[in-house]
């Protein structure tokens, strides 16, 4: 069976958003006028950054994306949430891998309202409207009402909040399911991860991880109960 990733709707629009990421995020991160990343976490609360960084696209890349693809269908993951839209890129990937897991929902959640139009427009038009919807606010409060359990999270949005969203879907998440958290390997000018990546290396915390060496970094780890 062809991959859903592979057909006209979908190859289509992913080409679109990866061209226009590659197009405008310099431009995007420059307009922003924020020269010291540090400051701008110590400064602004997630509502401001979603607002300054707002027509930045800031999505996985191609490679990262085909592993978030791969590692969906290879747990026969049917139950995704993705903390961190954006333009939908991200999402894509995980809709497409779960309607070749044979169906079931990726639940998105997108704080900057323009992102998460933009997204679901992206989904309608690869044909993934019934697997994929977009939440729109703060992550903290969107994914409290998840349904059933879930198979597989994204952590993929702002990394100082990292934490307090995995809190709230954590007793959703069933044994087995599988936590990646992208962005490791980015440079924020201080270490913005610690606390996350502290916390899956406990043993205490039920989780076993590790850093796969794709992308910008993307940080495994399966829950073991």
């Amino acid at each position: 069976m062809p991959s859903t990733l592979h057909t006209e709707s979908v190859a289509t629009v992913l080409d679109g958003l990866l061209e226009a990421e590659r197009e405008g995020d310099e431009r995007a991160f420059a307009e922003t006028g924020v020269t010291d990343p540090k400051s701008a976490w110590a400064e602004l609360d997630a509502s401001q950054m979603a607002e300054t960084f707002k027509d930045a696209s800031m999505s996985v890349s191609k490679e990262g994306g085909e592993l978030l693809y791969l590692l969906t269908r290879a747990t026969g993951a049917r139950t995704v949430v993705e903390y961190g839209t954006s333009f939908g890129v991200s999402t894509l990937y995980l809709a497409s891998a779960v309607r070749d897991n044979g169906g079931g929902q990726v639940i998105g959640t997108e704080l900057q309202a323009d992102k998460a139009a933009k997204a679901t427009e992206a989904i309608a038009a690869a044909g993934l409207s019934d697997i994929a919807t977009v939440r729109v606010g703060d992550a903290r409060e969107t994914l409290r009402d998840l349904p059933g359990s879930v198979d597989l999270l994204l952590m993929d949005g702002w990394p100082n909040l990292n934490r307090a969203v995995l809190e709230v879907v954590e007793p959703r998440l069933r044994q087995g399911a599988l936590v990646l958290v992208d962005d490791m390997d980015m440079e924020f000018g201080f270490d913005i991860h610690r606390e996350m990546r502290e916390y899956l290396a406990d043993p205490a915390s039920g989780y076993l991880s590790l850093p796969l060496g794709v992308a910008h970094g993307i940080l495994a780890a399966v829950r073991l109960g």
